[in-house]
């Protein structure tokens, strides 16, 4: 039986556009002169940047987990600072929501939708206007990825590559070139993009040359001997951030695993298909943005009820899972992994299980 958070989400869905419109109206109404500089290609994006409010909210409420909307509303902090948005904006927003959502749902699915917008706006002033880098380097690889970094942000592939194969060749191993310099690289290329300091042009440049300077290993990858075990791995449907994935593929392969890495927006038939056509002992879904968490649950639901694949485990990862320990419990998964490293080894114990 659905509670009233769970109706609550899923009305909010259903009714996101008219919601956002409606607490957009009610901001540009309260703050009078604020927003007309902008035009009405401001306007549309005041309404989009609602319908994520509304987005993140209901899948929060879904989950009945409110740190999924806190920290979404943590890291919009940080967005709308580095757009130069006014202070206020952000609590405004929110508050606009919660009058609108107070409105036009009943009591009943309102009250629950307001206590997390109400828990968000509590805890505001405490996250930061400017998220702290990504790139330690006090770390001893540290100095290596701000260099790595520092090139592809000039657009020097080439030169970011020679400080890889350098760093190999000194001795440093795949696995913590993978997860110091690319996944701590990526995370701050996100982090650059959020606070407005890269253009969407300089971040698809940084993760395409980034995949290609990781194709580089993967010989010594393929070459590691075979375990017996098969990997099935995927991004559900809709999600475009796909690297992480990638790289969790390439840990299982340089652990022995034969790996079968469908990537980015995978519809879940095919990944139901590839379940069965591989022989899979392992499933890896990942999902890096919250609101797509009820699509991890659709391809659980969907592997359950294949009798083809419904032995095969299933292994998520992605940001929600992070920022809510044990939440794969309660989608219906066996495992979760919060880095490369970790997923690889819940793999194994999955594996080991399952035989």
């Amino acid at each position: 039986m659905q509670t009233d958070y769970q109706i609550a989400g899923e009305t909010i869905i259903a009714r996101k556009r008219e919601l956002a419109e409606a607490a957009c109206a009610w901001q540009y109404e309260r703050q009078p002169g604020v927003w007309e500089p902008y035009g009405e290609i401001g306007r549309q994006r005041a309404i989009e940047d609602a319908e994520y409010h509304l987005t993140f909210l209901a899948e929060a409420l879904s989950a009945q987990h409110l740190p999924l909307f806190t920290q979404y509303v943590a890291w919009a902090k940080g967005l709308f600072t580095g757009l130069g948005l006014p202070d206020d904006a952000l609590q405004m927003g929110l508050e606009c929501q919660m009058d609108v959502l107070r409105t036009k749902l009943p009591s009943e699915l309102s009250g629950p939708a307001n206590e997390y917008n109400a828990a968000a706006i509590a805890h505001l002033s405490e996250y930061p206007n400017t998220p702290l880098p990504f790139v330690d380097e006090t770390h001893s690889l540290g100095p290596l990825t701000k260099r790595y970094l520092d090139a592809l942000l000039r657009g020097e592939r080439h030169e970011a590559n020679k400080l890889i194969i350098e760093a190999a060749r000194s001795g440093v191993a795949i696995r913590e070139i993978y997860e110091q310099v690319f996944e701590r690289s990526q995370k701050e290329v996100g982090r650059l993009w959020q606070t407005n300091q890269l253009t969407v042009a300089q971040e698809h440049y940084c993760t395409a040359s980034t995949q290609l300077i990781m194709s580089q290993f993967y010989p010594q990858l393929f070459a590691t001997p075979r375990n017996g075990r098969r990997l099935v791995a995927a991004c559900v449907s809709g999600e475009l951030h796909e690297i992480g994935a990638r790289m969790v593929t390439d840990f299982f392969e340089l652990d022995g695993w034969d790996t079968y890495y469908l990537g980015a927006n995978s519809p879940t038939h095919t990944i139901v298909q590839a379940v069965v056509d591989r022989k899979a002992d392992v499933l890896a879904v990942s999902s890096t943005m919250t609101f797509h968490l009820r699509q991890v649950r659709e391809i659980i639901a969907a592997v359950r009820a294949s009798p083809s694949a419904r032995s095969v485990k299933i292994l998520v990862g992605g940001y929600p899972f992070s920022v809510v320990t044990g939440l794969w419990t309660e989608i219906g998964a066996d495992g979760s992994g919060i880095s490369a490293s970790g997923a690889v080894d819940v793999g194994n114990q999955l594996a080991g299980s399952k035989h």
